[in-house]
């Protein structure tokens, strides 16, 4: 019995010839020259060791091990068909899925727009997201639970050996209530904020990262406050029982009574990347959300730098989120 499985266009020739009871007329529809299809079934028949068909003056006809192959042939030819028909609707993003994840303030600001896009023009997409921090995502990546994710540089992970795709620079901000004695300023040294109750995640990444930020400016942060939901923190924030730092992507989203203010004399920053993993890095649907991120963040990276009055509001004026 052969080892592998014959050459699709070898199956092809077969049943044209024995459809039409010669190698000439097979020939003619194929393309090809007759001693071409007598070569080729030559070799089917050497691969699968028995004679597929009787020569005879005028044309061909099957062997009883021919007759027997047939149906066989014909049922493997449809299953060569449909399984390129599936490849074909994979490559047109016809059918499919895509399994997403994103740290939160990404979800809000960068993912939900995206997939919006993603999601009008690609229905035949499943979609699954998934939310965390950038080290459970790198986590959930190594172990191909995920096809992308949005992850950040600003608690320095480990990104080796993933692909990134930089999306957008994001700059850092303080988040304080608008009756804070600090309100009223357009930045603020962070030296300043040293005896403030600082609001944070109650993770050892983010109290690790913020610790990192205010080591710049000679202070451990004081962090009774411990919050992970930004409805949380940022209710907190109004409420004047302490301060937060805030991702400057996030400021479109702020409510009132919060002031968003540019912290001094270098504000942090963190570098935002799409994350892909080796396994889907020729995914279609990977390019085509890839490309729908871009364009999001490039919009995002056109709001500008918070001016006066938005900092006295808490926000940025309507007209330039446009």
């Amino acid at each position: 019995m052969p080892s592998e499985l014959p050459d699709p266009v070898l199956l092809r020739t077969f049943v044209s010839v024995a459809e039409r009871g010669s190698f000439t007329a097979a020939a003619s529809a194929g393309g090809y020259t007759q001693s071409a299809v007598s070569r080729q079934m030559a070799s089917l028949e050497d691969v699968w060791g028995v004679e597929l068909f009787a020569r005879r003056a005028r044309g061909v006809r099957l062997t009883p091990a021919g007759e027997h192959l047939l149906p066989h042939a014909k049922a493997l030819l449809e299953r060569f068909s449909d399984t390129i028909r599936a490849l074909d609707a994979v490559r047109r993003l016809d059918v499919g899925h895509l399994r997403i994840g994103a740290f939160p303030t990404a979800n809000l600001a960068l993912v939900s727009g995206a997939l919006e896009r993603f999601q009008s023009r690609h229905e035949g997409i499943s979609l699954a997201l998934r939310e965390g921090t950038t080290e459970r995502l790198l986590g959930l990546l190594g172990a191909g639970d995920l096809d992308i994710a949005v992850v950040s540089t600003h608690k320095n992970p480990d990104l080796t050996g993933i692909h990134l795709d930089h999306l957008v620079e994001d700059r850092i901000h303080v988040a304080l209530s608008e009756e804070h004695r600090l309100a009223s300023r357009d930045e603020i040294p962070m030296a300043e904020l040293a005896d403030e109750h600082w609001i944070v995640a109650d993770t050892v990444e983010a109290v690790s990262a913020l610790r990192a930020t205010c080591a710049t400016a000679g202070f451990i942060p004081n962090t009774p406050l411990r919050a992970g939901e930004w409805m949380v923190k940022l209710e907190l924030v109004a409420g004047g029982l302490g301060v937060a730092l805030i991702p400057g992507m996030m400021t479109p989203h702020i409510p009132a009574k919060i002031a968003v203010r540019s912290l001094a004399p270098d504000p942090p920053r963190r570098t935002v990347y799409a994350a892909v993993p080796p396994h889907a890095h020729r995914y279609p649907a990977v390019a085509a959300f890839l490309a729908d991120l871009r364009s999001v963040a490039a919009d995002l990276a056109k709001i500008p730098d918070l001016t006066p009055e938005a900092k006295r509001r808490g926000r940025l004026p309507k007209a330039r989120r446009d």
